[in-house]
């Protein structure tokens, strides 16, 4: 680093961010959101920091749901999740986009429980989404959390991934 540093520093007349600089394997340093797997086959991945800030602008999103229609949640996580994915669509890591899009599902199915609000409107809501009467009736019944029921299987016929596509949620790995 010492050799580097001094290289930049006389040879070149630059300046050295020493908090950003240091010499290390690729797979210990992350460049422009993106990081690189260890082990035999080297691939392109997703850093761990943009990771965090994409949940955590989705998180910011979907708690804004309260009282806001559906349409217009899914309409703001689009516009955001398309920017997102062609920055970082072209990562050699596909299960990550996979697990991505799953979660983003999730957090809309949490939101639309805790819209519902009530046991009586939560069920009539199931009932609306071509749910089982009986599955609705223990679903909506339930004292679990939004997180828990929104892995559900009511929630997951009802709300399912097809529904949330005519809305017009994009994937992160698919292409469309």
């Amino acid at each position: 680093m010492n050799s580097v540093r001094r290289f930049i520093t006389q040879k070149l007349q630059l300046k050295v961010n020493e908090t950003k600089s240091a010499v290390a394997r690729p797979q210990e340093r992350k460049f422009l959101g993106f990081s690189f797997t260890s082990g035999p086959e080297i691939k392109r991945a997703i850093a761990p920091k943009a990771l965090v800030r994409f949940k955590d602008r989705i998180r910011v999103i979907t708690r804004q749901a309260k009282g806001v229609s559906m349409e217009s949640t899914v309409h703001q996580l689009a516009r955001y999740m398309v920017g997102w994915r062609g920055y970082f669509g072209f990562c050699e890591t596909p299960k990550v986009l996979i697990y991505l899009t799953r979660w983003v599902r999730l957090r809309l199915r949490c939101a639309l429980w805790r819209q519902w609000k009530t046991t009586r409107r939560r069920r009539e809501a199931l009932l609306q989404l071509g749910v089982r009467p009986q599955l609705a009736a223990n679903t909506a019944g339930s004292g679990r959390g939004p997180w828990y029921l929104a892995r559900a299987k009511a929630l997951s016929v009802g709300l399912s991934n097809a529904y949330f596509r005519s809305l017009g949620l994009p994937s992160l790995f698919e292409n469309r």
